[in-house]
């Protein structure tokens, strides 16, 4: 065996290899972190204007966000806050620090997340008056695989549909990964939330009755997915409700915040 083909010269030189190949990806993910970042901002705006049906392809997303307005909330009092920076707060993180968070005991928890967080961004749309035109509100639950990240959009009234719209999720292609189909996110927009100041909306089996006096509160089913449909309609109902964001709701029509 040459000196050059030895154990430790072999050593060496992997050695050597992990190290400038670390150094090089330690490097790349420092320099491309702004980058990613403003692209993480960028897609949330997108999925924020796609869910309140006001995303115009080909048009720049910053110029169309500009309409929207970001506010904190606090869930605990249903009032703007401005003890936390919303360019700066990470609501999923703050969900899960018990510091930022409260838990939810097996009758509050509709929507199987464990904790709620304390604040919440939320995203007004302003009319040409400076009245508010539309509310866009950040939902999640659990569905039969994941977790479902997405936003709820409200009409000025706080009760009617805009739009709905999931940006992340593990559920089933086809089955239900249709929560993604443009054809059933289209249903949404004209649905009521409440009904008798009761959260009313949710999935059906099968497609709406347009006959049924229930109607106006329901969604269509998806087919072969009743589990997601289920964790669909328990996170709508929670975040539209008591734990959620109902009594902000209830103050901003009533003019308190």
């Amino acid at each position: 065996m040459s000196s050059n083909d030895s154990i430790k010269k072999t050593l060496i030189v992997a050695f050597s290899l992990c190290i400038v190949c670390s150094v090089i990806v330690s490097t790349a993910a420092v320099l491309l972190k702004p980058t990613q970042e403003i692209n993480k901002t960028l897609d949330r705006k997108r999925n924020i204007l796609a869910a309140a049906g006001m995303l115009q392809e080909g048009v720049s997303v910053e110029d169309q966000f500009a309409q929207v307005t970001t506010r904190v909330v606090d869930l605990r009092t249903g009032t703007f806050s401005d003890t936390v920076d919303p360019e700066k707060f990470d609501q999923r993180k703050a969900a899960k620090d018990p510091a930022e968070s409260m838990a939810l005991s097996a009758a509050q928890d509709q929507a199987k997340i464990s904790r709620r967080e304390n604040y919440a961004l939320v995203y007004l749309v302003e009319d040409g008056q400076g009245d508010i035109d539309k509310i866009i509100l950040p939902i999640h639950g659990y569905g039969l695989w994941s977790t479902l990240y997405g936003f709820i959009a409200l009409e000025a009234d706080g009760n009617t549909v805009a739009g709905l719209g999931f940006y992340e999720h593990g559920e089933t292609p086809g089955l239900g990964g249709e929560v993604d189909n443009p054809r059933w996110k289209a249903v949404w927009p004209g649905k009521e939330v409440y009904r008798d100041d009761e959260v009313a909306i949710g999935l059906i089996k099968g497609a709406v009755d347009p006959s049924n006096a229930s109607a106006a509160w329901q969604i269509d089913g998806l087919a072969g997915a009743t589990l997601t449909a289920r964790g669909v309609t328990n996170l709508v109902q929670f975040w539209l409700g008591e734990n959620g964001f109902e009594p902000f709701l209830n103050n901003l029509k009533s003019g308190e915040v």
